[in-house]
């Protein structure tokens, strides 16, 4: 078999079946009739032909054999690191943990809930602040988010934002091109220059410790800003936490930065946790995530997902954030990694990494090699006039990377790989020896206060305990390898297991985000060969994967139109057309890229407007700058006046962003770069199997006509009027194998038969709910596109029965809900992906079925609107074997309602959950396991 005949779900029998049911004879015949001819093309891909898995598995292989692993000391805000086997084998390689989504079903996401629970708790306790959030993307973007969190909670009216002159360089350029589109005035302040603060600044950013490795004391500082009125954040390193006092004790309003050194790998820059933590009075302007502790129906405490009111798809262009994924997996690896070790194991690692630069800084002294600073904590820099860059080089023909800071400086960074004899070898580069370790110069912010008090990071230090720990939680999930997830927008399709094995090889897990070229030679192929795959299959001229996650994407795209416009002179171009159905991160992202957003009307078919559109763009022609449009649309229908649309807005001297969320609608089929495009962002995790995670890793890769080329993201470290939307050059590129992998074994044939079957199964669906759920949007072949609109908005208004209600009950039939009020309130949008064979779609499609029969029984009186199996859903074991029962419907119904396979039964953890509770209730901190034991 090829692998496309495994990656998608139905067999050439079963596709014939449904063909029959929709009223098509081929696949063929139906996509003909599905995509308009206006854009569609007849060509074919130009890609490598079909790789069996064995062969792209070996050619994979001899990649990742071009990367040399070495001992890499260049810090930077990226360590070595050692991931426990028990967390690398059951969370990592766990498609139970990494096959998830995001937990908006919280009834079936206690598990990953309850680890990021206590991630946020890791990351309060070691910082010192209030709440956490449950992870942003990397430093660079966490410490940005810190800055515009800062902006708008600030009492002052300055623009100026004061940066610490020895912050990472690569979460400088993140700082600078976050800033200038909104008028931030960036500040550098060298600390140990004696320079002083400014009259005016909203906010003061200091890295602690410090680029060059330096420790200083803050405290003076802190209050010295706060007297101005600004609000401060301190990038902190969270191992160095357990020994230095935290950024609450010394008065910092914020905190920011990466969880990589806690058991993650480097995958040459991502993915990474990174955190983002506030003092008390800020946590309802924290961007992104929050997870807190409400109750269900019984009044039993869960999990949920809080202050959801601040998502972008509510908020849209009055979001200040466009964040709206995490780095779920890579969040629950590093909880997972502190309550493994525990505080003392912790400590234990931080006081072995500070020994051993001590050590080094004590050689090099004895020496006589200066060492720029006294205080540090991992992190040495030394000064050796016009020696640096033979004595980098030297040691890296060794095998040990350190980091060139100039001709005059190297500096050396330890971390938990870090050993004697690796100690040893530095040394004898600078022509020193080992001997007596420098004292320790961060005696005077010592830290005292204790940390990771909660039992759960005190109990689970044996492997069989973390195993049943790991086991216990992933029981309390639902994902992709119980059932079907049939999320609209989200594409929960296949993540192969010979796609995601590369990730966790040395050769790509283990490579510095900053190593020497010659290092990384295997990266580069992979990165150059998968950017031009994805420039071929969607049509453009230029791709860059830097974006670590889709909204990054965005904005990167958004970026680059405003950078073409300023160097045509065209500044007062900053108008964005957006249509009324797009996602919410959209117009956010338009606002962060220094837009003004004008919403374009959708018609009743749910079609942009284009009476709208072109009253629209007249009103704004002299300052349009683009339209946001998704397509397929936002409502899951190919819309035929696409091309029009385009050519209205260049008419007018915009730009066209076509969002490529539903670009596996697409591939194959049509291009969005050859039909009127001049930029898309991409979801590897969507169209190109980078599994959701639990809501995260993902990419966003954003892809270009020539035209704007120039402006896409730029390497951070390197000089250069464009910068950087992640902190590393490839953001997440630990998992780019994945996607390569995906596109080289199934070729360009396999990667079209995917497309239309996705379309089939949309179809399909849709054919066979019609008669019980009206379909909301179709074309004007009366077919949808990969996905489908079941509006429920007549029952609710009939019966009182609740889009809720159905969600809810799915759970009983084993399913995740199909996604929510989107597009639309009170509609599902459902999305079967061409991974779901033809059982798996009649057991959904059935139970579906089955649950309008139950709101037919709720709406004759049966059974009463207020106690019925779908108001009381989900049904746990707890409840239906209660001694007492006092429901209208029997037990049976309530826990094995028809279809369901009583030997293969998903029982939720939680009844129904309180979401209006969790979010008057904000708790950042574990419950006591007490609390859980009924």
């Amino acid at each position: 078999m090829t692998f496309a005949s495994r990656h998608i779900g139905p067999d050439n029998e079963e596709q014939t079946h449904m063909l029959k049911t929709i009223g098509y004879a081929s696949l063929d015949a139906l996509m003909e009739a599905a995509i308009p001819e206006v854009i569609r093309w007849h060509g074919s891909l130009e890609l490598p032909d079909a790789a069996s898995e064995e062969e792209a598995i070996a050619e994979l292989r001899a990649i990742a054999g071009r990367n040399r692993v070495t001992t890499s000391m260049i810090g930077l805000g990226y360590y070595g690191t050692f991931t426990p086997a028990v967390i690398k084998r059951n969370v990592l390689e766990n498609p139970a943990w990494y096959t998830a989504y995001t937990p908006y079903q919280p009834e079936i996401s206690q598990g990953r809930l309850e680890a990021l629970l206590n991630f946020q708790t890791m990351v309060t306790d070691l910082t010192g602040l209030t709440t956490a959030n449950a992870s942003m993307l990397d430093e660079g973007t966490a410490v940005a988010e810190a800055m515009t969190l800062a902006k708008r909670a600030s009492k002052s009216k300055s623009q100026v934002y004061v940066v610490d002159a020895d912050t990472l360089p690569q979460t400088l350029s993140v700082l600078r091109t976050r800033a200038e589109p909104l008028g931030i005035d960036l500040h550098l302040v060298d600390l140990d220059g004696g320079a002083e603060l400014p009259g005016e600044f909203f906010g003061l950013h200091l890295q602690y410790p410090g680029a060059s490795g330096a420790v200083r004391d803050h405290e003076q500082l802190i209050s010295a800003a706060h007297a101005k009125g600004a609000l401060v954040t301190v990038a902190a390193d969270l191992l160095g936490l357990t020994l230095l006092r935290s950024p609450g004790e010394i008065g910092a309003d914020i905190a920011a930065g990466t969880t990589q050194r806690f058991g993650v790998p480097l995958g040459f820059g991502g993915p990474h946790a990174g955190y983002l933590a506030v003092r008390a009075g800020l946590e309802r302007s924290l961007p992104g995530r929050l997870v807190g502790v409400s109750k269900d129906a019984d009044g039993a405490p869960a999990y949920r997902l809080a202050l959801q009111t601040r998502e972008q798809h509510i908020r849209r262009e009055k979001a200040t954030s466009n964040i709206c994924t995490a780095q779920v997996l890579l969040a629950v690896m590093a909880s997972m990694y502190a309550v493994y070790h525990g505080p003392q194991g912790l400590k234990d690692i931080a006081t072995r990494v500070h020994s051993r630069a001590l050590s080094i800084a004590g050689g090099l002294s004895a020496a006589g090699v200066e060492v720029a600073h006294t205080d540090f904590f991992d992190t040495v820099t030394a000064v050796v006039p016009g020696r640096a860059q033979e004595i980098v080089a030297a040691l890296g023909a060794e095998g040990i990377d350190l980091r060139l800071v100039d001709a005059d400086r190297v500096s050396i960074s330890c971390d938990e790989t870090t050993t004697v004899a690796h100690v040893a070898a530095v040394l004898a580069a600078f022509g020193a020896t080992p001997g007596a370790a420098a004292s320790s110069g961060i005696a005077a912010l010592a830290r005292t206060s204790d940390y990771l008090t909660h039992p759960v990071f005190r109990t689970h230090h044996s492997e069989t305990s973390m195993l049943r720990y790991l086991r216990k939680l992933s029981d309390r999930d639902y994902a992709l390898d119980r059932g079907m997830i049939p999320l609209g927008s989200c594409t929960m399709k296949l993540n192969a297991t010979t796609e995601m094995e590369p990730v966790t090889w040395p050769e790509f897990a283990n490579i510095h985000p900053y190593a020497p070229a010659a290092n990384a030679a295997g990266y580069a192929e992979l990165v150059s060969s998968l950017e031009g795959w994805l420039a071929e299959i969607t049509g453009y001229d230029a791709v860059s994967v830097q974006p670590n996650a889709g909204s990054q994407g965005e904005l990167a795209g958004l970026l680059a139109i405003r950078g073409y416009h300023r160097s045509r002179g065209d500044e007062h171009r900053d108008v964005c057309l957006i249509p009324s159905s797009a996602h919410g991160t959209n117009a956010a992202s338009a606002v962060m890229a220094g837009m003004r957003v004008v919403v374009v009307a959708c018609d009743d078919a749910g079609n942009v407007d284009m009476a709208d559109l072109h009253a629209k763009i007249a009103k704004h022609a002299d300052n349009l700058a683009a339209i946001m449009v998704t397509y397929p649309s936002t409502h899951g229908v190919y819309e035929t006046s696409i091309a029009d649309l385009c050519a209205a807005v260049h008419e007018a001297g915009g730009q066209v962003y076509v969002d490529g969320a539903n670009l596996n609608a697409l591939v194959g089929f049509a291009r969005p770069g050859k039909f009127g495009a001049d930029v898309s962002h991409l979801n590897l995790h969507k169209t190109f199997c980078i599994p959701h995670g639990g809501g995260g890793p993902g990419v966003g890769p954003v892809a270009v006509r020539a035209h704007l080329s120039d402006f896409l993201p730029g390497d951070p470290l390197l000089p250069g009027e464009h910068h950087a939307v992640s902190a590393a050059a490839h953001g997440s590129a630990g998992i780019l194998p994945i996607s390569w992998a995906y596109v080289r074994m199934m070729g360009p044939d396999g990667l079209a038969a995917a497309t239309g079957t996705a379309v089939l199964t949309a179809n399909y669906v849709a054919s066979r709910l019609r008669e019980h759920y009206p379909v909301l949007y179709t074309g004007g072949t009366g077919l949808v596109a990969h996905e489908c609109i079941l509006d429920l908005r007549p029952i609710t208004k009939a019966t009182g029965v609740s889009v809720d209600d159905v969600a809810k009950r799915l759970i009983d039939y084993g399913f995740h809900a199909p996604t929510m009020s989107f597009p639309v309130a009170g509609t599902l949008m459902v999305e079967p992906t061409e991974s779901e064979d033809l059982a798996e779609l009649d057991r959904f499609v059935n139970a579906m079925i089955a649950i309008k029969g139950e709101i037919d029984q709720v709406a004759a009186g049966v059974w009463p609107a207020g106690d019925n199996p779908l108001s009381n859903a989900p049904h746990t074991s707890a409840a239906v074997s209660a001694d007492e029962w006092e429901h209208a419907y029997p037990r049976s119904v309530a826990g094995f309602p028809a279809g369901v396979d009583r030997t293969a039964k998903y029982w939720p953890p939680v009844r129904r959950i309180d979401g209006a509770y969790g979010d008057r209730n904000l708790v950042c901190s574990c419950p006591s396991p007490e609390a859980f034991e009924d």
